[in-house]
């Protein structure tokens, strides 16, 4: 991991940064959350000013229609095999380049273009970058409504405790894919890899927020200048 600072300037630098590298004739993923709404933006921008030719997939709906909004030529990701590039926000970052995502509940639709991307960039404000993932949110599980009792009965059994996340108004949330979430506390010293490996077992599960390999950089936003953190490719 290399830890590079950049000399990009302007009213939202971060954003800027994020959407400097896309060039004609990619497809590139947006990401979800406000964040990443910024990045939607100035990519917009970009397509407008320097007349970029591209294709974009959405990782949630209400990304794709502020997309749709703003101009962008949007595909269904039914049909797109890979993707050059993806934007995302995070909910937190550590220097090992780390992700906590899901306070959107957009887990699953944003692993999955994650997975496609050939380059996977998340862009966040300094102040999430934490020296442990669950610092200061919680990680957020989607599971299927029909095991909801069992499945919380298997993530107390490895102590992961939390609750269903409800709307503003009171009402359980419905992710895009008609899941629920639950949110659960992280210790400082529970082992994350361990986690991870635990929830692919529990059937289900149908994804949660530890991004613990899919970053190749970080971008974090202190200003007007934007931090960047690169995966070290091993040999």
């Amino acid at each position: 991991m290399t830890s590079e600072p950049s000399v990009t300037q302007g009213v939202d630098a971060l954003a800027v940064a994020a959407v400097a590298d896309i060039t004609s004739g990619m497809t590139v993923g947006l990401g979800t959350g406000s964040t990443a709404k910024r990045g939607i933006r100035a990519l917009a921008d970009r397509v407008r000013d320097d007349g970029l030719d591209i294709r974009c997939v959405s990782t949630s709906e209400g990304s794709e229609t502020l997309a749709r909004e703003l101009g962008l030529r949007m595909e269904d990701f039914a049909v797109v095999e890979t993707l050059d590039y993806l934007f995302d926000g995070a909910d937190e970052v550590d220097r090992e380049i780390r992700v906590l995502k899901g306070s959107g509940g957009a887990m699953t639709r944003e692993r999955l273009i994650a997975w496609a991307a050939d380059r996977v960039v998340y862009m966040v404000d300094e102040n999430k970058l934490v020296d442990h993932l669950g610092q200061n949110n919680t990680l957020a599980i989607a599971v299927m409504a029909f095991g909801l009792a069992s499945i919380r009965a298997k993530l107390r059994s490895f102590g992961l405790c939390g609750v269903c996340r409800r709307t503003i108004n009171g009402d359980l949330f419905i992710t895009d894919n008609g899941n629920l979430i639950l949110d659960v506390g992280l210790a400082d010293d529970q082992d994350l890899e361990n986690i991870h490996e635990e929830l692919k077992h529990i059937p289900g599960v149908i994804d949660h927020g530890l991004f613990l390999d899919e970053a190749d950089e970080i971008l974090i936003g202190r200003g007007d200048s934007v931090e960047q953190l690169v995966r070290q490719s091993v040999d």
